[in-house]
């Protein structure tokens, strides 16, 4: 997510009409008029359009929005039973 820094930076400021500043890895939204549950809003938006959201999920935590990636699950490799034979099922009509 990164490398969407400053997407994001000009997404927000371009629809919230509001000033962002960069520091780090951390976007600063200066407005009092704007709440936290409409900035995430604008934020999923963001994720949604970039095509991301496969990729990444919002979340917003004390008034703090943060933008997690989804942690891949390690799939394990079904092991093949060697020697044995399939069962043999006798029908009585």
């Amino acid at each position: 997510m990164h490398d969407e820094q400053d997407n994001l930076s000009s997404f927000l400021q371009s629809n919230l009409k509001v000033d962002v500043t960069t520091k780090g890895n951390e976007l600063k939204v200066e407005s009092d008029e704007i709440s936290a549950k409409e900035l995430m809003r604008t934020v999923r938006k963001f994720v949604y359009h970039q095509n991301l959201n496969n990729t990444y999920w919002v979340d917003l935590k004390t008034g703090v929005v943060k933008i997690n990636k989804f942690k891949g699950e390690k799939k394990q490799k079904k092991r093949k039973k060697e020697g044995t034979t399939p069962a043999i099922i006798t029908h009585g009509w």
